[in-house]
């Protein structure tokens, strides 16, 4: 009971005191005004937003292309996430992500070219 009367005390303070209309703007005309500023504000602040994101977003899509290639190459060699552990903190501050015993076998890896690599005859 003690709650309800808490809950409508506050619903009573934050409704709306009805003034008399004297000369002024009619009520639509006012709304219709409040609806341009907010709207005319919403714009300013989005382009505001934009603007100050712009460079940020720039850089971090040329990042994450730089990014692709060691991405691609990871991914490859991890196989499926589903098919190791959590990591592992050790004492010494190492992580370890063990592979799961019941794991397939990894595919082979091609091997890679060095500088001592045979050639390819054309």
């Amino acid at each position: 009971m003690k709650q309800s009367a808490i809950i409508l005390a506050l619903c009573l303070a934050l409704t709306p005191v009805q003034a008399q209309e004297g000369p002024g703007p009619a009520p639509d005309e006012e709304m219709e005004e409040g609806f341009s500023l907010l709207n005319e504000g919403a714009k300013l602040l989005f382009r505001g937003l934009i603007d100050r994101m712009e460079p940020t977003m720039r850089d971090m899509g040329e990042a994450v292309g730089e990014l692709q290639p060691a991405l691609r190459d990871l991914l490859a060699k991890v196989d499926d996430l589903r098919n190791y552990e959590a990591p592992e903190r050790l004492p010494n501050g190492d992580i370890i992500i063990r592979r799961k015993p019941d794991a397939p076998p990894l595919p082979e890896a091609p091997p890679e070219a060095g500088p001592d690599a045979p050639g390819i005859e054309l």
